[in-house]
């Protein structure tokens, strides 16, 4: 058996068997809930046969001379009623009894017309738990006429006979129904949901296996319902999950290679900024004009690569957090964006009385980022400023730039996104989300017009 065979349920655990046991289950209990009742009234209906019986009797002893009759029938008419007396009670008429010379002694008695559906069932169950034959007194009217009173005593072992057997023929028709109902909803269930879901389940567990295999990517059926809903977002998926494969797998070859010539270009680029400074010193005001644009290219190259190589190796140190003097971190920000005749960009609003967990250089990292970036898109003014919320700091960066274009906000903390300006490694924003995502917290863009763009990064407060 392989491995993706032993991940599949056994048959008596598969949703399969569950749903035809409980289809059973539930007819079952709705078989129980029908029985209570019906039990009841087949009871009631064999007292008031025993009742008309016994009005029947009383009508041979009422056309009697002098309302007798001759014992051997008076036996006759109580053996054919089932019982052992028979008592009749009409309105301004004399009583008139068939008894035999020796009753045995009640046991219960029971009025037929004080009877409620409850009470019924109650009295159904206490016979069937009767194992020994009881004596009853049944008082009720006649169903052959409802002015007649009629009282019988009788045994009631006869009647737990046929209400026994009653129960027996409704357990057999109550599980052939439910045999027959469940093979009807299992092969429904089975055909409509089961299956599907089999070959849903079947198609993840191979796709799993061996995700770049384009063959595994499941063939939509081409239903309408909820079945057909997840039949096509798991393709979607799939195919979103084999992209972002090979994207990463592109990733990881360009971080391979990067990681390759990495020592190579930067000794390149440490002997290019050697001669670099080296043509700073010199007076001619040729090479005066064009040294610092050359320096400061070598520069742009050396981040490039070392954010880049950085990236691609997905490896760094983890934060060492620690609690930060939030206003300092901000003033060494503002120190290090100076515009070209040296007045400070950057405007701290942060109260001196707000402390946050986190690296200090990570964090310097961050901040600093997000206002180099307003400064090259065009920004005169960045502000920073803080505020708590609900045990985290909130640190807004707004500036009164130009504002991001509708592409750069659609891409904008994917890595390699070139914003406008030139120039840039199209990583800031993405390593910034990294570092802010390792202390706990988040960078999202509040707002962008304009007039001016605002970003804000939360953090744990101290």
């Amino acid at each position: 058996m392989s491995d993706r065979e032993s991940r599949l349920p056994l048959p008596g655990k598969s949703l399969s068997a569950r749903l035809l046991l409980l289809t059973v289950f539930f007819i079952m209990l709705s078989e129980v809930l029908i029985y209570a009742p019906s039990v009841a009234r087949y009871r009631r209906e064999y007292l008031e046969d025993r009742l008309a019986a016994g009005h029947l009797a009383t009508l041979a002893l009422a056309a009697a001379p002098d309302h007798r009759i001759m014992s051997e029938l008076e036996i006759e008419l109580l053996d054919h009623a089932r019982a052992y007396a028979v008592v009749r009670y009409v309105p301004n008429m004399p009583k008139l009894m068939l008894i035999r010379d020796m009753p045995p002694a009640v046991d219960a008695t029971y009025d037929l017309r004080q009877d409620t559906m409850l009470g019924l069932i109650y009295d159904a169950f206490v016979t069937l738990a009767h194992p020994k034959n009881r004596v009853l007194r049944i008082l009720g009217n006649s169903p052959k006429n409802p002015d007649v009173l009629i009282e019988v005593v009788l045994d009631e072992a006869p009647m737990r006979e046929e209400m026994l057997a009653f129960s027996e023929r409704i357990l057999a028709l109550s599980i052939i129904i439910s045999l027959f109902t469940a093979a009807l909803v299992y092969l429904s269930l089975q055909w409509l949901l089961v299956r599907p879901m089999r070959a849903l389940t079947q198609n993840m567990t191979a796709f799993s296996a061996a995700p770049e295999d384009e063959s595994r990517i499941i063939v939509p059926s081409g239903r309408g319902d909820e079945i057909g809903v997840a039949e096509r977002e798991l393709r979607a998926m799939q195919h979103g999950l084999r992209a972002a494969l090979r994207q990463k797998a592109h990733l990881a070859a360009l971080g391979a290679a990067v990681a390759r010539i990495n020592h190579d270009l930067r000794n390149i680029l440490s002997s290019a900024s050697l001669m670099s400074d080296r043509l700073a010193h010199i007076e001619a005001p040729e090479i005066k004009r064009i040294a610092p644009v050359l320096i400061r290219s070598i520069d742009r190259a050396v981040t490039l690569c070392t954010e880049t190589l950085d990236f691609a190796s997905g490896e760094g140190p983890g934060p060492k957090l620690a609690t930060v003097d939030l206003r300092s971190v901000v003033e060494e920000v503002g120190a290090a964006l100076p515009n070209g005749d040296g007045r400070a960009l950057l405007d701290n609003a942060v109260d001196a009385a707000i402390e946050v967990k986190a690296d200090r250089t990570q964090l310097f990292r961050v901040l600093s980022n997000l206002g180099a970036n307003a400064v090259q898109a065009g920004a005169g003014q960045v502000r920073i400023s803080a505020e708590r919320h609900n045990g985290r700091v909130w640190i807004d960066v707004a500036d009164d730039g130009p504002g991001l274009s509708e592409q750069a906000r659609a891409r904008l903390f994917q890595p390699f996104a070139r914003s406008s300006r030139n120039g840039g490694s199209g990583l800031g924003l993405a390593i910034a989300k990294e570092l802010v995502e390792a202390h706990g917290g988040d960078i999202t863009l509040v707002e962008t017009s304009k007039q001016g763009t605002r970003f804000r990064v939360e953090l744990p407060a101290e």
